[in-house]
Order: C-alpha cells, then structure tokens, then sequence
C-alpha cells in the first residue's frame, strides 16, 4: 500500500470515529448541555428580530466567499493600502505647523490645558514643549512638512491632509482597536475583513486581506485590529512575513509531495462537506475554502512575495533590503500585492510611542531615525503605483491611533530623562492619497498650539466611511446581522468626509 493510500486510511478512520463521537448520547448530553440553552435563547432573540428582507446589501455565497463582486454604486478605489504607525507619531514633529508653540517652550502648561482633562501619564504641571523639528511649505500646495520627511515633502501635491483628527481613546489597544474596527472593545470586525465581505477579491490564489508587520512587534491590540469578529473567519487578516517563507508552515512537510497534499485537502473537505450536510453552518464552507485558498497560496504567494527579482532602481527607490524583515520591504511589497489584486493590505510598523523615557522613544532622537526609516519608501509607493497606472484606483491611508501633547510628558509628576510627548486624543493628523482624493488639499485646522480642533474636526468613523465610500459602499447599508439586529463598521455614527473627495 502506497503513502498516498496509508494516508486516505488514516483520515477516514479519523472522520468514522467522529462520526460515532457525535452519534452517541453520552457524547451529545456532554456537548450540548450549554447549546441547548443557547439555542432557546437564540430562538427567543430571533422572535424579536426583524422579519423583513436582510438589511445588508452585499449577497454573501459560504461555498466561494471571496468571489469578486460589483459595490453598490461606482467605486473610486479598487483596492487599499492602509500604513499604520503603531504608538502615534507625533503631528506637531511633522505636519502641523506650530510656530506659536515655540513661543512657549519651557514655560509651565497653562491650568486651562489640564482642568477636566485625562492623560496617560501626565501628572501635575508639565512644561510646555516647542516643536522638535524645523518646518517648511513644499509643492504648489505649499503644505507644511516638516525637516523629518523630506522625501513626503516632495510629493504633498498627491496628498490630502486631514489636520484635525480626533478620538475618544487614550490607550493605544482601546484606540486601534477604534481605528481599525469601530469600537474601543475586542470582538468587532477589521476594516479590511469588511471590505473583502462586500467585494470578495479578484486573485483566487491569493487572500482578499493581507497583514504586513514591522517594527519587532505587533500592535498594542495584538491580531484583534486584523481580526474578522463575528464575520466569517474567511475574512480575517492573513499576516504575511518579508523575510523566511511568506506564510508559516506554507511548505509541504518533509516525505509529502504536492500530489499527497492534495489528496490530504480533498479528504479533508470531503469530511467537511459531509458535516455541512449535518448542520448546515456556512463557517463549514468558509474552512473548505480556506483550505483550497491554503493549497492555492503554496504556488501564488512564495512567488508575489519574492522582492528579490524587483529591478535595482526599484530597491534604491524604496530603500529596500531584502533577506531582512523591515518596514520598506513591506511598503514594497504591498505595490506588488494590489498590482495582483489584493483587495485590502493592511501595514503595521511598532515603535511611534515618543514618551522620552528612553533615546528610542525620544522625539528628537528616537522619532527621528522612525521617520528616516518610512519617509522614502511611502514616498516611492505613492510614486510608483502613479507611473504604474495604479494610484486612480488604490486609496492609500496614513496615520496612527491618537496625536502628541503640546506639552512634554512629565511621567508620574517626574520630568523624564529624554524628550517627550504624551498620548493626545483632542487632535492629530491623517492623511490619504489616491482613488479620488483631492491633491494638495488640507483639511482641518488645530488651535495655535495644536492642542485642539477648531475646524474640518473628524473622527475614526468619519475616516472609516470615506474608504468604505471609495471603494463604492453606503457606511451605512454595509451591514452584517449578528446577535438579532445589524452591525455596521461605523456602529451609529460616521460621515463621508466629501470636502476632500475629488
């Protein structure tokens, strides 16, 4: 008897055990004792449910989840890439122009910046800390940039700026969880899991989402920022490596070759199928297509993943370094992903968090080798999807979870031993580009000393509705029917931000 055939035996000698497991009464009473209660309770949620047609727009096939479909109305973006600076760079470093702040470096912070206000670390009265950066207007825009981006510097003119960003959240893992997923707590859908639910993904062999990370570390809210919540599990997240094989275990194990680990999906399936006939859960189907998408990715992904074949200017451009896990090559190879239609590429890069307790979290030493290490390969993306035909229709968005304070963190009551901002949620800066953005446009505007928005003020729903607008979707038609009444991404608020739509 053949491996190949050993193999078969074993996995249908697995499935016949189960299968009597499930049919046996002391199984069942074991099993089900907490179902079946659920399922009374459920039934009773149901009964007051609504009875009418399903409030989502979007027809959801479990058999090909990932199945390209047309939005509702005519999209501007085909595809997104999302950079997210994990820890929350600092804007008055970067993009918003303070000169007014430098007035008062030094000095004590004015009471009514601290009265009524809640801070992660401050305590007492800080100083106030002028800006840690030379700034200048660059492009026909003449958007302000700072000295630490001088590569963005050269492209503001493809860019809208969004100076006015606010949030409700001062820790970093309640606050990306609220960028990313519409609320402050676990359980909630990603972004780009409910981008792929409405528009499936046009690579087959390839996932609809796809994670890159960076930094040494992932964010603060872990893989819950990429999570699919109560979607089907079909639409979480794949996180991808730069460096080593793209995906763990990717690889047939020593002794299989690719004909036995067919055979391995196709009675796999042929399991779950059976199953499915059993209980009719459409998470059933999501695992086989899974499973088919797994097997499909051993020959796609290797390949897409793989930047060393990328000409020489290509790597000078972006300041790659390949054989090494680090944010450029990621930035590179999210380019290569959309250029393959991935729907949605979600870009984490850990280590923003500028507090001044150490030279690594120093804003004027830490943050500053952060910004040397993005600013010339986000430049080169948005250069090179715009020579490649590719920027009209992938939205790309910049940004963190929350600002920095005007004044210097003073932890615990304590001046810390390097420069520092705290956590600040009144105001920061965001930006977009792409897929019917307006060019060189700013929207927003913060007090003098960037403390608070005085005007354009946005919020993470509002930045959520304006991509899920790009790619074609009403915010608030795009919905899933969970726990008896429809979840949206933007909950009950949100609105598209039109000022900055071309």
């Amino acid at each position: 008897m053949t491996q190949k055939q050993l193999h078969q035996q074993r996995l249908i000698r697995e499935a016949e055990k189960a299968v009597m497991q499930m049919n046996t009464r002391r199984h069942f009473l074991k099993e089900s004792a907490m179902g079946l209660g659920a399922l009374a309770l459920g039934s009773l949620f149901g009964s007051c449910a609504s009875k009418g047609p399903q409030s989502s727009s979007v027809v959801f096939d479990p058999a090909h989840p990932l199945m390209p479909k047309l939005p509702p109305f005519a999209a501007k973006a085909k595809s997104v890439i999302y950079l997210h600076m994990a820890g929350a760079p600092s804007q008055l470093e970067l993009f918003d122009y303070k000169p007014e702040l430098m007035k008062m470096d030094g000095q004590d912070c004015p009471q009514s910046l601290l009265e009524g206000k809640k801070f992660a670390f401050i305590r007492g009265v800080p100083k106030m800390l002028g800006p840690q950066a030379k700034f200048a207007q660059h492009g026909n825009s003449r958007a302000w940039v700072s000295e630490n981006m001088p590569h963005l510097a050269s492209i503001v003119d493809e860019i809208s700026f969004l100076k006015a960003v606010t949030t409700d959240q001062f820790n970093h893992a309640p606050a990306q969880l609220m960028v990313h997923t519409g609320s402050a707590r676990l359980g909630r859908p990603s972004i780009g899991s409910w981008a792929t639910y409405g528009l499936g993904t046009e690579n087959q062999n390839l996932p609809g989402f796809v994670v890159l990370t960076s930094g040494g570390k992932n964010p603060d809210a872990g893989k819950s920022v990429w999570g699919s919540g109560f979607l089907p599990s079909v639409y979480q997240g794949v996180q991808c490596r730069s460096e080593g094989d793209p995906v763990l275990f990717i690889k047939d194990p020593e002794g299989m070759d690719r004909d036995l680990r067919k055979a391995s999906i196709d009675a796999i399936n042929q399991v779950n199928a059976e199953e499915y006939k059993t209980y009719n859960d459409p998470e059933i189907l999501s695992r086989i297509s899974q499973y088919e998408m797994a097997y499909k990715m051993q020959i796609s992904a290797p390949e897409v993943m793989n930047i060393n074949n990328e000409p020489a200017y290509i790597h000078e451009m972006y300041g790659t370094q390949p054989g090494h896990g680090c944010f450029a090559n990621n930035v590179l190879l999210a380019r290569k992903l959309v250029e393959k239609g991935v729907r949605f590429v979600q870009l984490f890069d850990w280590g923003w968090d500028s507090h001044g307790t150490d030279a690594s979290l120093a804003i004027d030493l830490g943050f500053i080798n952060k910004c040397r290490s993005v600013d010339k390969c986000i430049t080169a993306l948005i250069l090179d999807l715009k020579q490649r035909g590719l920027l009209e229709e992938t939205l790309v968005v910049w940004g963190g979870e929350f600002g920095r304070t005007p004044m210097m963190e003073n932890r615990e009551g304590k001046q810390n031993p390097y420069k520092g901002r705290d956590h600040h949620t009144e105001a920061f800066t965001m930006w977009m580009a792409g897929a019917g953005i307006k060019k060189g446009f700013s929207y927003g505007e913060t007090d003098e000393i960037g403390y608070s928005a005085i005007s354009g003020k946005v919020e993470p729903f509002d930045i959520q509705a304006t991509i899920l607008n790009q790619l074609g979707f009403d915010h608030e038609k795009l919905t899933y029917d969970f726990q008896g009444r429809p979840f949206r991404l933007t909950d009950t608020r949100g609105k598209v931000i039109t000022d900055i739509l071309s």
